[in-house]
């Protein structure tokens, strides 16, 4: 590889050095991503058979999609996954922001509040919320829903003496960002989201305990919804799809919050009766049959990554050794220079539009101009090899995804190279 590597992308001798020696260290990290990626083969399997999975179910449906058996399979399939009373997984979910839209409009009414008991939330949902943006777009403020946020404390933990001040009568939902997003800090596992879920349904029962799930669907053994989350959602072209769903997300957990946020995805009375697969539902199937080791890939390229600029001199977030409870590295690099370099290395050594050199930019949602680089099959697909960041302090890059660890090994020395060349 060494000589590939040098022949066809110039890639020096200082790079391929750090990433042998990174690599190296992770005999043990790699060991327990395996034994993960077995038990969650092992529930998606059984799953499948319970089910009783056939030809049938990989057709599609076209119109209204009624009667889609396919369709309706899969969904009681990611409910058993995830531990959750119903799922929702439809190609008409256009992302992530867009699942979790659904579940705010669907449950929450005029008058209700709902609470962020993990910090602000992700740059693409604040303009949902109404924290950010003009008015009159139809945000949850429009709609007469309140919101409040309960800042993370310093070391990155919830502020569980803020959040029992917060939970006063008008509190309808609590909302959880399991992943990091674009904070400098550590993503909340299960064990932390179980603690902070027991601990708001100990003060209100009756408060929806909703986690955005992105990023980290079968990193852990078990999902949000299995250990109390009411409500969670995320999207197929991050973790559960596998990186063969073209499109769609999901939403899991109650059943009557899941036929809500249905509601709302179509209409009243139609719900989740329709949406029809036009042939997705064999790439859906296949996904999620492929999640728990593509997966697995993604965990072993992050992993790899955070040892390699620990030893080339940056922070890391999480560290090489650390348990981790979703697919997000962060590397602080120090300069928007060195970002943009990070990602156009990473452009450079992706399948597709590897000649393409990206630059910042200010993208629909975000508040700060953002560089992304994704030569990925699937447009935009988090879990095919990508590095994004907003242009703004610490300068921090986001890496995540890897179909395949020897392929995000070759992108990694191209983005390791480009940064030592700054």
């Amino acid at each position: 590889m060494n000589q590939i590597m040098k022949n066809a992308y110039g890639i020096s001798d200082q790079a391929i050095a750090l990433l042998r020696r990174a690599e190296e260290d992770m005999t043990e990290p790699f060991r327990r991503f395996e034994a993960l990626a077995e038990a969650n083969q092992a529930k998606v399997l059984a799953a499948f058979h319970e089910e009783g999975v056939s030809e049938r179910h990989l057709l599609g449906t076209t119109g209204y999609g009624y009667d889609d058996a396919g369709r309706d399979a899969l969904d009681r399939i990611y409910a058993s996954v995830f531990g959750a009373e119903a799922a929702l997984v439809r190609q008409q979910i256009v992302s992530g922001t867009h699942a979790l839209a659904a579940c705010f409009f669907g449950v929450l009414r005029p008058g209700d509040t709902v609470l962020f008991a993990t910090d602000t939330p992700y740059d693409t949902l604040e303009e949902v919320v109404g924290l950010r943006g003009e008015a009159g777009s139809g945000s949850l403020a429009d709609w007469g829903v309140k919101s409040k946020v309960v800042p993370l404390l310093f070391d990155g933990s919830p502020d569980y003496d803020a959040i029992k001040a917060a939970l006063d009568p008008s509190v309808k939902m609590v909302a959880m960002q399991r992943s990091k997003g674009y904070a400098w800090r550590k993503s909340l596992s299960i064990c932390d989201l179980k603690e902070l879920i027991d601990f708001i349904k100990n003060i209100r029962p009756d408060v929806i305990c909703m986690v955005d799930n992105c990023y980290g669907e079968f990193v852990e053994e078990k999902e949000p919804t299995a250990v109390g989350a009411d409500l969670m959602a995320g999207s197929l072209i991050k973790n559960p799809g596998g990186g063969l769903a073209p499109t769609g997300g999901y939403i899991a957990g109650r059943r009557d919050l899941v036929e809500m946020a249905a509601a709302r995805l179509t209409s009243p009375g139609i719900g989740g009766e329709v949406g029809a697969t036009l042939g997705v539902n064999r790439l859906f199937f296949q996904g999620l049959f492929l999640a728990p080791h593509t997966v697995m890939q993604s965990l072993k390229s992050a992993a790899l990554a955070a040892r390699v600029f620990e030893l080339a001199g940056y922070d890391v977030c999480p560290t090489a050794d650390s348990l981790r409870t979703d697919i997000i590295q962060a590397i602080r690099l120090g300069s928007a220079e060195k970002v943009c370099a990070f990602c156009q290395g990473i452009q450079k050594g992706s399948p597709i539009d590897s000649q393409v050199c990206p630059e910042p930019w200010d993208m629909p949602g975000y508040e700060s101009p953002v560089i992304m680089a994704a030569g990925t099959f699937v447009s935009g697909a988090s879990i095919e090899i990508s590095a994004d960041a907003p242009i703004r302090e610490p300068f921090a890059v986001y890496l995540q995804g890897g179909l395949t660890y020897e392929s995000a090994k070759v992108a990694l020395l191209c983005a390791l190279d480009k940064v030592l060349a700054q």
